[in-house]
């Protein structure tokens, strides 16, 4: 009888061990993920030894969900009865994507779970936030949205002019049309100050000879753009501007007063000037003498992200902007003033912590003295003043991309800086293009909170709300515009608090059964497949340490059906190993030597590995489809433990077998189940 001829790969006795090597730094890496607190004992005793100056791993612990570590569970109906029929599964939906937003953000709940069903006629939306203990605060963060508005100044009539009032404008403006040009060709008969005299209608600069002063582009825009070009002693053409008309004179110029651009990083500690860290003031030293000795122009962005304890550190780099003399506190600005370009400074002590500074940019503008011959002119609210101070731009908070505290480091100020969608950036840059040298209002429910002057337009889509906040107010205040505004209104029917006792208690348990489970399939492995279940042993504590480093890894929350999911991959993992071990043992009683018996067990089990978890895998995608919170996290454990236990079964058993099994000189004995002078036919 034929027997059909089975290819198999052979590898090298060098081979092999060049690949169980790698899996044992695979193995010793995944160990390090997943016990990093452990690790740091022995990095720190190396370190006191032989003073080497490892670094420490950082220390992260598993996302546990709300059966393990307790929290809050709360139930809300959506009213719906305003939206159309068709279209209430989908505003319920968007009740659940800010919902989600609003617990992420404002709460901190890393993994939320919040998921819709329809109850009878109702739709409810279910929300359980691990690690929640105050109740009332996630019901107020998740129920409540301001209300936040940009207006500028009214200059909308309430009614149009009448037939007389608009003549009477129309006549005002052409006389100062016709005034200005009279004071214009009188400027060839006689100077300038005595044409001030007679034709300027400014009281303020008209006792002055028309003089104004000195100015910058922010206040004379118009004024200053001809300046620019003019020469010393040079007389402009007519001005017009939003409140008259004006011929200006250049008098005279100066360099405008220096201004730099620096950026810094921050370590606060605890008793310094609004200061969250928890670093002592030490501690804060060290730390900040540590990153001096590692930062220089081209990583101080990066690491002043990931270090500076600055509210909005993270989104601009430390960046401070323009400053001037005497904006800053006396001990940074005379650190940083006279700082060579792209030079980090030595580290500076000030009342807001250490800082390490470099200066990225220095100007100084021109100012310019003029004098001038005003003639005002007259508008319709002039006549008819508007009926409301404020009008509405259209920008408010929907258009929002992002709002976070930060602090500003010229004066301390606690802000929040919002930044707008594209929408909203090119709707605030028309405001602000508008509205040069006038005020613009931040409303937040109703209530102007901010009235800042317009000194140029602002492009990039940012803006900042200034209102004498406290660190939580403005903290409460940007998770309260992160959250967005609900679609439809909820109401909530039922809450209950999960006691974080009872979540210790389930994964006491669950971590003992896991641990009697894992013992006792260890003992049944090493007493019937002795050698080989021995290998099988250190190949699941493998499948383990891998399994484990991927949940940290990619954030899995861990709840009891996640870890039920676990412990059953765990059982698959050792099945795969029974099949190619049973193999085995059919392989070795054919009279075929010990090795290439094996090579050939693997060979003719892989099919049956693979069908039996394909198909495990096929039933855990549609339990993750389904999208049933407790069901979804046993199909995403589970079929990560079928994804690594084909791995260690096929890679790492396979391996680990050809490095123990060469040294038994392809004789198999009591050690593999077989015949002891078996050898290959």
């Amino acid at each position: 009888m034929a027997h059909k001829k089975t290819f198999i790969k052979t590898i090298t006795k060098t081979q092999a061990r060049w690949r169980v090597a790698g899996i044992a730094i695979l193995a010793i890496v995944c160990l390090f993920l997943v016990l990093p607190n452990y690790v740091n004992v022995g990095l720190n005793w190396v370190n006191n030894q032989v003073n080497l100056g490892l670094p420490l791993l950082p220390e992260s612990s598993f996302n546990l969900g709300l059966d393990l570590q307790g929290g809050a569970h709360l139930v809300y109906k959506a009213d719906v009865i305003k939206v159309a029929p068709d279209q209430r599964a989908a505003s319920v939906e968007g009740v659940r994507d800010v919902i989600e937003r609003r617990v992420r953000g404002g709460l901190g709940v890393a993994e939320p779970l919040v998921q819709t069903t329809k109850f009878g006629e109702e739709h409810r939306v279910i929300v359980e936030l691990p690690g929640v203990t105050n109740v009332s605060d996630a019901i107020q963060m998740i129920g409540e949205t301001p209300v936040l508005e940009f207006k500028e100044e009214n200059n909308d009539p309430p009614r149009e002019l009448t037939v007389t009032e608009k003549k009477d404008l129309d006549e005002f403006n052409r006389l100062a049309d016709k005034k200005i040009r009279e004071a214009k060709n009188a400027l060839y008969r006689m100077n300038f100050e005595e044409a001030v005299g007679q034709y300027s209608e400014d009281e303020a600069s008209k006792k002055e000879s028309g003089k104004i002063g000195f100015i910058t582009e922010t206040g004379y825009p118009e004024m200053y753009s001809w300046a620019k070009t003019a020469a010393i002693g040079d007389v402009s053409g007519v001005i017009k501007t939003a409140d008259g008309y004006s011929i200006v004179k250049k008098l005279s110029e100066r360099t405008g007063e220096k201004s730099i651009q620096a950026s810094h990083l921050l370590i606060c500690y605890r008793g310094a000037e609004r200061c969250d860290a928890t670093y002592t003031k030490s501690s804060a030293k060290e730390k900040i003498e540590e990153l001096q000795k590692q930062i220089n122009k081209d990583n101080f962005v990066e690491l002043t992200k990931q270090y500076s304890t600055e509210p909005g550190a993270q989104e601009g780099g430390g960046d401070l902007g323009l400053f001037k003399k005497g904006e800053m506190v006396p001990a940074f600005e005379n650190a940083v003033w006279d700082l060579p370009m792209n030079t980090v400074s030595e580290v500076i002590e000030t009342e807001f912590g250490y800082h390490l500074a470099i200066k990225i940019g220095e100007e100084q503008k021109m100012e310019y003295e003029l004098a001038k011959i005003f003639v005002p002119t007259k508008s319709v609210t002039d006549i008819i003043p508007p009926v409301g101070e404020w009008k509405i731009t259209g920008l408010d908070g929907s258009l929002l991309k992002r709002a976070e505290v930060v602090q500003n480091s010229q004066i301390g100020e606690i802000q929040v800086s919002l930044t707008f969608n594209d929408e909203g950036a090119k709707l605030f840059g028309d405001i602000t293009r508008r509205n040069i040298d006038k005020p613009v209002a931040i409303f937040l429910d109703g209530e102007a909170i901010s009235i800042p002057k317009v000194n140029e337009p602002i492009l990039d889509g940012s803006a900042v709300i200034t209102g004498g906040f406290t660190w939580d107010e403005a903290k409460l205040l940007a998770q309260r515009l992160n959250s967005g505004a609900l679609p439809v209104p909820v109401e909530l029917i039922s809450q209950q608090k999960i006691d974080a006792a009872l979540g210790v208690d389930s994964l006491t348990t669950s971590f003992k059964a896991g641990l009697i489970g894992l013992l006792l399939v260890i003992i049944f492995m090493v007493f019937y497949y002795r050698l080989p279940g021995l290998i099988s042993v250190l190949a699941l504590l493998i499948y383990a340490a891998i399994t484990l480093a991927i949940f940290k890894v990619i954030g899995v929350t861990l709840t009891l059906s996640g870890i039920a999911g676990f412990i059953l991959s765990v059982g698959m993992a050792v099945d795969a190993n029974v099949l190619v071990f049973e193999r085995l043992k059919e392989e070795l009683k054919q009279g075929k030597s010990l090795k290439p018996a094996m090579e050939e067990a693997f060979v003719r089990a892989w099919t049956s590995i693979r069908d039996s978890n394909v198909t495990t895998l096929i039933s855990c995608a549609f339990l993750i489809w389904m999208d049933i919170g407790f069901v979804q996290g046993f199909a995403v454990t589970l079929a990560i433990g079928i994804l690594v236990s084909m791995f260690t079964a096929i890679i790492v058993t396979r391996n680990l077998m050809r490095v123990f099994f060469s040294c038994f000189k392809d004789k198999a004995n009591w050690l593999f189940l077989g015949s002891s002078s078996n050898k290959e036919q």
